[in-house]
């Protein structure tokens, strides 16, 4: 088996609209296609990262919380790599939006941070 790239990533919100928000309006991701299947009482945003398909955002109702903190078991976080990680600290900031002071990875010396979304899912921001 060769596996060619990573497809898409999927996230279940707790709330829908404001899940939607945070997403296209703060972080600024681009809609490729909404849907509302009525059978499931649910969304499926399909979101565009960088002009390609890569993120699905997902309603249901009564979802279980699910432990996020960044060493819990399963998905640890979701990263995005910036140009700028200043420029976009201070963007997500003036959006009222707690940032963690920025890191460097020891491995690579490269500048990161955290923050999280409206569920808590610990996002990174790695810069380029």
């Amino acid at each position: 088996m060769k596996l060619n790239k990573i497809h898409h990533v999927a996230i279940i919100c707790s709330d829908y609209e404001k899940s939607k928000n945070f997403y296209v309006n703060i972080l600024g991701l681009d809609i490729n296609k909404e849907t509302y299947r009525e059978e499931r009482k649910s969304y499926k945003l399909d979101l565009m990262v960088g002009g390609s398909y890569q993120l699905e955002l997902f309603s249901f109702p009564d979802s279980p919380y699910r432990p996020s903190y960044p060493e819990a078991r399963g998905l640890r976080h979701l990263a995005f790599e910036v140009e700028d990680i200043n420029q976009a600290v201070e963007e997500l900031e003036y959006k009222n939006i707690p940032v963690e002071p920025i890191r460097i990875d020891t491995i690579t010396g490269k500048r990161f941070t955290f923050f999280c979304d409206p569920d808590d899912l610990p996002i990174e921001l790695y810069e380029k």
